[in-house]
């Protein structure tokens, strides 16, 4: 299963892509960050970045995008840029038929390092470590759109395969595992609408 990470940002948007395989092993395929300027309108920021998010939808046919879920934070224009990228991303997979996920930063933690309060750096540091990466990827939200991606993996039926453990899935997690079969059954077809 190829997933597709965002980590939502106006001025860096962090897009992560890993592979999934056997036993949730998980394989670096690419990691980028899409910027843009606080010089440019903010219409024209928020379709540069769906078109960056779009080139690498198109280019790596995930399986499955986990965008980072928006949370309240203190500064509100920062919030909203931050959910305005998000819904960027959403848009770009919802038109390509791609099944799209939300994890929050606490879960994101969680998978990663096993703790829900861990700080960026052990993040980043568990990141290296599972994906065999020699250096730290740069800037942060790089890291974190990894983290993004290997957070859907790594959670409690991320990458069910098949009919593998189905006794034990809910109706939803059922209907995720059929929309990822189908998913990779369209591969290498135009998704664009």
């Amino acid at each position: 299963m190829i997933i597709l990470g965002v980590d939502p940002g106006l001025t860096r948007c962090g897009v992560g892509v890993v592979e999934a395989g056997a036993s949730r092993r998980l394989s670096f395929i690419h990691v980028d960050v899409i910027r843009t300027s606080p010089d440019m309108s903010q219409d024209l920021r928020l379709l540069s970045i769906y078109n960056g998010l779009v080139d690498k939808l198109e280019l790596f046919a995930p399986d499955t995008v986990s965008i980072e879920r928006v949370f309240a934070q203190d500064n509100r224009n920062t919030v909203l840029g931050t959910a305005q990228a998000a819904g960027m991303a959403m848009l770009a997979a919802a038109q390509r038929r791609i099944p799209v996920a939300l994890h929050t930063p606490t879960e994101v933690k969680l998978a990663i390092t096993g703790n829900g309060k861990a700080d960026k750096l052990q993040v980043e540091r568990m990141v290296m470590r599972i994906l065999n990466l020699s250096e730290m990827p740069k800037p942060p939200d790089a890291a974190d759109a990894l983290a993004q991606a290997m957070c859907h993996a790594l959670r409690p039926a991320g990458a069910l395969q098949g009919g593998e453990r189905e006794q034990h899935l809910t109706a939803a997690q059922r209907q995720w595992a059929l929309a990822a079969q189908q998913a990779k059954r369209r591969r290498g077809v135009d998704r664009g609408m």
